[in-house]
């Protein structure tokens, strides 16, 4: 659902930058007005304006209604709150195990300790080259 409503999203940000570019400014920029006065266009320069103006709006809609799709999915998704609420308590005593003060002897206990532990592989391990 997360990654249908995030496409959806680029392509309309895509679009509105296209046709904020497209309409013709004070300064004449990438605006597609052509100068000519007659008849003989498909659409005048005053039509294309409200035509444009009026897909800018669209537009402009369809961007905040998926940012604010966007921002409840993220918001309901099942995360923890904090990494310190994720990383679990270290009880380590023993001098040079992970989580334990080189220094002193004692035990760390710390946040860096615990999560250290969970950085290092669990799994069988390959012995280091010499």
């Amino acid at each position: 659902m997360e990654t249908v409503v995030i496409v959806i999203h680029l392509m309309v940000v895509l679009a509105l930058v296209l046709v904020v570019l497209l309409q013709r400014s004070e300064g004449g920029a990438l605006g597609m007005g052509g100068g000519g006065g007659g008849g003989g266009g498909l659409m005048s320069s005053r039509g294309t304006a409200n035509v444009l103006t009026r897909a800018t709006a669209i537009l402009a809609v369809a961007f905040f209604a998926t940012s604010l799709t966007l921002s409840l999915i993220a918001s309901n998704e099942d995360s923890p709150a904090s990494i310190l609420d994720a990383a679990p308590a270290a009880t380590s005593d023993a001098p040079g195990a992970p989580g334990a003060d080189t220094d002193t002897g004692a035990g760390g206990g710390g946040i860096l300790d615990s999560l250290r532990q969970q950085s290092q592989p669990s799994g069988p391990q390959v012995p280091a080259a010499q």
